[in-house]
């Protein structure tokens, strides 16, 4: 596996963006803080006039886990538009669809470790076209057909460090003393 992709574009704008947490743990994109004038110009180029970024007010933040990482082998395979499935992170010069063996496993991108927890499955958003938003639902049926309907790997940062595109990208077999997963609000916690 060679590096981490650029991101697609999105309407029209490349969404190329670095976000990480600072030294004292506080976001931020491209290194300034979510409130700088830079941010603000960033991000409404992006997404538009009168775009924002807010903090959010809860913890259900994601549906799953805070990350989805995808390949662009598994997304060759299902000849889709990588942004119908939305991932975080896109890797390259992975082998068709190698990533559905890399449940439990880590990778190392950058100086971050990033911990890979389950393959996802894939809901109703994958049939909206990107740049229509007209709908298709035999995208759906399709994913669920051909890959049980999962696609990318729910994630979450094991270690935090900054990831750029074009690094190298290393798959672990396992990495100690790392993070936990925070859950997002569709887990059931595991009862004993």
């Amino acid at each position: 596996m060679s590096a981490v992709k650029r991101s697609p574009r999105a309407r029209g704008h490349d969404c190329s963006v670095s976000a990480a947490a600072s030294t004292i743990g506080a976001p931020t994109v491209d290194g300034d803080v979510p409130d700088a004038p830079a941010v603000a110009e960033l991000l409404q180029r992006a997404a538009g006039p009168g775009a924002r970024l807010v903090r959010a007010r809860s913890s259900e933040r994601f549906d799953i886990l805070p990350l989805l990482v995808a390949t662009d082998g598994a997304v060759q395979e299902a000849g889709l538009d990588v942004r119908r499935l939305r991932p975080n992170i896109a890797i390259g010069g992975v082998e068709g669809l190698a990533e559905r063996a890399w449940e439990g496993r880590f990778l190392r991108a950058g100086d971050a470790i990033i911990g890979l927890a389950t393959l996802r499955g894939r809901c109703i958003v994958t049939t909206y076209d990107p740049d229509t938003g007209e709908q298709d639902v035999d995208v759906l049926r399709d994913i669920r057909r051909r890959f049980g309907g999962s696609l990318a790997l729910n994630a979450w940062v094991a270690r935090h460090g900054r990831v750029r595109v074009g690094d190298t990208v290393q798959l672990l077999d396992s990495f100690a003393g790392g993070h936990e997963p925070l859950l997002g609000r569709f887990v059931e916690p595991v009862r004993a």
